[in-house]
């Protein structure tokens, strides 16, 4: 590997490492006999009990890629917390003659806050978990400081279309590949990588056979009746063409809560914690601070190039320092000439490597294989990697997964190779570019097999 993608490995993990860290390990909290999972990131001076809707995993939620932003814009408003519910992800299982009851889900917020030394919380309520959160605003209003509602319904009769075995079979046998999550999220940006981690986070939430215990359960659920005595500061917010929890559901929910306040944002997404999150995140933050947070728009859709000059060490040591820094400025100049040529934004360089992103995935491959025809004049070979993924905007630098995996992909090419994914490849079908298919790989740290390409006659 390359100094450039030594460097930019050791500096693009840092994304979910940079998010790990900032929570704890995961710990239990005994909720009765039942042993809750949860982790917090550092004591600040408001809590944020983000209240699961059954099927998360607290070991892996908080370091989704598709979460990422929503993650640390919320911890810039105090400490958040996730949970995982009797019979989800880490915590104590269900069996069929014992599942938990709404009381026992209120009481693993008690459990957890108790645990963490907390006196009171913002309670965060995501789809389907309503009934748990208003029960313990309701029953414990000392230690809730506010109720927060993403796209939630109070009575399963208003949503019979979302029940039945039918739908439940549907899920059971779509659970763990992540395809669920995206018919709830339709404009969530989608390709390889955002899958493979929400199907992982799904097979780490719970088994099908939880999932078909469970859903029926939840779906069931009727708290119209408590609504009224919750007596906390509450936002509703909802989606205005979320088919799956309409915007009448949502309003009947703030109706029925005293004095609760009611907003309707675009959009057709079930989760507001997923792009796009912004201003979503804006009306929390003015509900609870009194002001709207300015969060900067940096996540984007990008294809990443990564280059670096085959054999480098050996051609240096036999042409002496001085011809070498001539060769690299060479180089250079030609990678900046065609990178200029194709709108390609040069990120970083370091030695004999390149670091570059594409608003157009064609462009960026086109790119690729004209620096690597541009530097045979020289005497040297090339090699280049490509992924097209979402990427995080950090100043003059980029981070996240999608550069991670680029930079994977870079390491795995030979000489000559213009090596992409296959999401990339799919990208450009029809383009007339053609590729060679280079079989399936593991690249390390993250999830899931990588079926690679080669553009032909690389």
């Amino acid at each position: 590997m390359s100094s450039i993608n030594a460097a930019n490995v050791h500096r693009l993990t840092r994304c979910s490492a940079y998010t790990s860290a900032m929570f704890s390990e995961t710990r239990y909290a005994l909720n009765g006999d039942l042993r809750i999972a949860y982790r917090a990131t550092r004591e600040r001076q408001l809590d944020l009990v983000f209240v699961s809707n059954w099927f998360t995993s607290c070991e892996v939620a908080p370091e989704l890629p598709s979460i990422q932003g929503w993650v640390e814009a919320m911890t810039s408003l105090g400490r958040l917390i996730f949970f995982d519910q009797p019979g989800t992800g880490a915590s104590d299982p269900v069996t069929p003659g014992a599942l938990p009851t709404l009381e026992q889900w209120a009481d693993s917020i008690t459990a957890v806050l108790d645990a963490l030394g907390s006196r009171e919380a913002v309670l965060i309520a995501a789809p389907g978990a309503l009934g748990t959160a208003a029960l313990f605003a309701a029953t414990h209003p000392s230690r809730t400081a506010a109720l927060i509602v993403l796209e939630c319904a109070a009575d399963p009769g208003d949503r019979t279309e979302l029940v039945g075995d039918e739908l439940v079979s549907a899920i059971v046998a779509m659970w763990g590949t992540g395809e669920f999550q995206h018919l709830l999220n339709p404009d969530m940006p989608w390709n390889e990588e955002v899958r493979a981690a929400l199907a992982r986070q799904e097979r780490l939430a719970a088994s099908p056979r939880t999932v078909a215990l469970m859903f029926p359960l939840v779906s069931e659920l009727n708290v119209r009746e408590i609504l009224p005595t919750v007596r906390v500061p509450t936002l509703v917010v909802q989606h205005a063409d979320d088919p799956f929890i309409t915007p009448a559901m949502g309003k009947d929910v703030a109706d029925h809560i005293p004095d609760a306040k009611y907003v309707e944002l675009r959009g057709r997404n079930l989760y507001h914690f997923v792009e796009p999150w912004r201003d979503s995140f804006q009306e929390i933050a003015e509900f609870l601070t009194g002001h709207q947070a300015e969060v900067p728009d940096d996540r984007v859709l990008a294809t990443v190039l990564f280059t670096d000059i085959v054999d480098s060490t050996r051609r240096a040591a036999d042409i002496g320092d001085r011809d070498w820094h001539a060769l690299l400025d060479a180089h250079d100049a030609v990678v900046r000439s065609q990178l200029s040529r194709f709108r390609g934004r040069e990120v970083n360089t370091s030695g004999d490597g390149f670091l570059a992103m594409f608003d157009g995935p064609q462009r960026a491959i086109r790119c690729a294989m004209a620096i690597r025809d541009a530097v045979q004049a020289l005497g040297i070979e090339v090699r280049a990697g490509l992924h097209t993924g979402e990427c995080e905007v950090r100043g003059d630098d980029i981070g996240g997964i999608a550069v991670h995996i680029g930079a994977r992909v870079s390491a795995l090419a030979a000489a000559n190779d213009v090596l992409v994914s296959s999401t990339l490849r799919d990208l450009v079908i029809g383009s007339g570019i053609e590729f060679e298919d280079r079989g399936a790989h593991e690249l390390k740290g993250v999830p899931g097999e990588w079926r690679l390409f080669a553009v032909a006659g690389a």
